[in-house]
């Protein structure tokens, strides 16, 4: 079993920074992929960003593309995601979520099913 639990959620300026983080534990796979969801209000939960493990690539959703860097700590098993630039409308719950980029549910990466272990969620409030 995977456990996954984020952290660094609170409320933020318009315009400033937030870092959450995610750490993985349990039985993992090698070369599994970490991925950044979120769900505002009254939406649908959508993708954000992922990292594969091994080898560190990683891919953003267009709306966070240069404002939001996502990164992986080898030696913890952690995977921050560092918000800059906030706007009102990244609002949401943040959701960490581990996949197998290698196996038969794998896409691009950037969609829900395609993940299998999921965190409860942190949520971000950003402040105009």
């Amino acid at each position: 079993q995977v456990h996954v639990v984020e952290s660094g959620g609170g409320l933020a300026q318009a315009g400033g920074s937030r870092r959450l983080s995610c750490v993985v534990s349990g039985r993992t796979f090698s070369g599994y992929a970490v991925g950044w969801f979120r769900q505002g209000p009254g939406k649908n939960r959508e993708f954000v960003a992922h990292i594969i493990w091994s080898g560190g690539s990683t891919h953003y959703a267009d709306s966070v593309k240069g404002r939001f860097t996502i990164s992986r700590d080898t030696t913890k098993n952690t995977v921050d995601l560092q918000m800059d630039s906030l706007k009102s409308e990244d609002t949401a719950v943040y959701y960490c979520a581990v996949g197998d980029p290698y196996g038969r549910s794998w896409n691009m990466g950037v969609g829900r099913n395609e993940y299998d272990y999921w965190g409860q969620g942190t949520q971000v409030t950003v402040s105009s």
